[in-house]
């Protein structure tokens, strides 16, 4: 998948890294089914090929949204997790399931939490993030840049 960027729009160059059929699912999936390793995702009810899924991961990778690493319980796996970029596509997800579950014929139980994060507004998605961060970042958000202090 390629990430070559055709303009400055901003929005033009959201949808060039997020606007495929898979990428924001990758995302839900380690949002709200807590998936975290490669099998898993081929697991997933949409049926992504695993050539379409090894090519998504590495790109949420290189452009900085997904971090892989080894997986200390078995050598030949990986371990993805969102980072504070992935952490921050909660919204999009958030109003996509919204709007699904509004205008189209969604399964309740998949809908709920859609429902209920519409329904909490900006302090839901902050519960939500804060969560996010614990379990993908271990609560320190992650700076996608090294931060140094000041010499003093």
């Amino acid at each position: 998948m390629s990430t070559k960027e055709r303009s400055g729009c901003p929005i033009s160059l959201s949808l060039e890294l997020i606007g495929d059929r898979w990428t924001l699912l990758l995302i839900r999936d380690l949002a709200f089914a807590g998936k975290r390793h490669f099998r898993e995702f081929l697991q997933s009810d949409e049926g992504i090929s695993s050539r379409t899924l090894a090519e998504r991961l590495q790109t949420l990778v290189d452009e900085g949204v997904l971090t892989r690493s080894d997986d200390p319980t078995h050598r030949l796996k990986a371990i993805y997790r969102l980072t504070e970029a992935g952490i921050d596509l909660l919204p999009i997800l958030a109003t996509l399931g919204a709007w699904g579950s509004k205008y189209r014929k969604a399964d309740e139980d998949l809908a709920r939490v859609a429902k209920e994060l519409a329904a909490g507004g900006q302090p839901a998605l902050e519960r939500m993030k804060k969560r996010l961060r614990k379990e993908h970042l271990g609560s320190r958000p992650q700076v996608p840049f090294p931060v140094y202090a000041p010499l003093r």
